[in-house]
């Protein structure tokens, strides 16, 4: 992609890396809201009545229970998950996502220890810079297309962390990827992803990355429009097969929206440099269900599918960066996905 110190960066991008994870869990609401603390087993643990309450709730806003207490993937949007042997490998000895002294709420012996910053790598701030000029290319393509038709574009937050952060749809984790909190309109990033897409995806480049965001956007646009709390709604009312197709249709949604920004995004900025698109099929269709099912527990269970298979995703991007027409991306009336 054609980037230039000219060009602008998005004051939409909050920055906690340095917070380095947390053991918090928020209930749904709010920007920066208060958490609850969920001590799991040992003295002071929750009982099992509580955490079924607990989990009754997390299911009613669209999140795994389970995802929180074993670490997985699953809660939220987009979640390209890593198989737990993997987790293990990277996770520190000493590291929990649910004991980490010295953050809010929680209490530590004797004085307070003092937070300890973490040092950033200078190629993550080169990543940090090149996130928040893709975010502030989508602000401008998504600011225009709803002033044509008499819509104010209100901007997405994004916010970039690492191991774990706090979010408005409960406690994010690195393990699953990017994704879209629809409840506090904000994009989570633990840019350790972008090592993943490139080393276990085989999916490189920097449009490739650019794609990753330009997805999330694409919620939030189905955000901004009403889309996604009307789906929210039907899948209340569905079994689970049924609400898996319809989480299916809207991700692919946004992976059109995602083509339609590339495409406008380009007539406005001239962006794309050769092999840009290539990247970006490429990184659709490693992340397809089939594609991540396959890789991680060697079968395909199609009704288990809430994101889209591999063609499906790169043909709805294909379909909406050919277009550059946001109405072309209807996927809920298709005939065929």
């Amino acid at each position: 992609m054609r980037y230039g110190d000219e060009d602008r960066e998005s004051k939409n991008v909050e920055d906690r890396r340095d917070e380095g994870g947390g053991g918090m869990f928020p209930f749904p609401g709010g920007r920066g809201g208060p958490g609850i603390q969920i001590p799991i087993g040992g003295k002071g643990g929750m009982s099992i009545t509580t955490l079924l309450i607990i989990g009754a709730i997390m299911l009613f806003f669209g999140i795994n229970p389970l995802d929180i207490l074993t670490g997985g993937g699953g809660g939220g949007f987009d979640v390209p998950q890593m198989p737990q042997s993997e987790r293990e490998v990277q996770r520190r000895p000493s590291e929990s996502p649910y004991d980490i002294p010295g953050l809010p709420g929680k209490k530590t012996q004797g004085q307070p220890q003092p937070k300890q910053q973490a040092e950033v790598p200078a190629a993550e701030d080169d990543m940090k810079r090149f996130i928040s000029r893709v975010l502030a290319d989508t602000e401008d393509v998504w600011g225009r297309e709803f002033e044509g038709f008499g819509k104010r574009y209100q901007d997405a937050h994004l916010v970039l962390f690492r191991g774990g952060t706090n979010t408005g749809c409960g406690f994010g984790q690195t393990a699953m990827g990017p994704f879209y909190c629809p409840l506090d309109e904000t994009v989570y990033v633990d840019l350790a992803f972008y090592d993943e897409l490139k080393r276990r995806f085989q999916a490189p480049g920097d449009f490739a990355q650019a794609y990753v965001i330009a997805h999330e956007v694409g919620h939030h646009v189905q955000k901004q429009l009403g889309i996604a709390d009307k789906v929210q709604e039907l899948k209340e009312q569905l079994g689970e097969k049924d609400a898996n197709r319809l989480q299916v249709m809207m991700e692919l949604q946004a992976d059109c929206l995602a083509g339609v920004w590339a495409n406008l995004n380009d007539q406005l900025h001239n962006r794309l440099e050769s092999g840009d698109i290539d990247e970006a099929l490429n990184a659709a269709s490693q992340i397809g269900d089939d594609m991540i099912q396959k890789r991680t527990q060697g079968r395909v269970v199609p009704d288990a599918f809430t994101h889209g298979t591999a063609a499906q995703r790169v043909g709805w991007f294909k379909r909406g960066f050919q277009a550059g027409d946001m109405q072309q991306c209807d996927t809920f009336n298709a005939n065929d996905l």
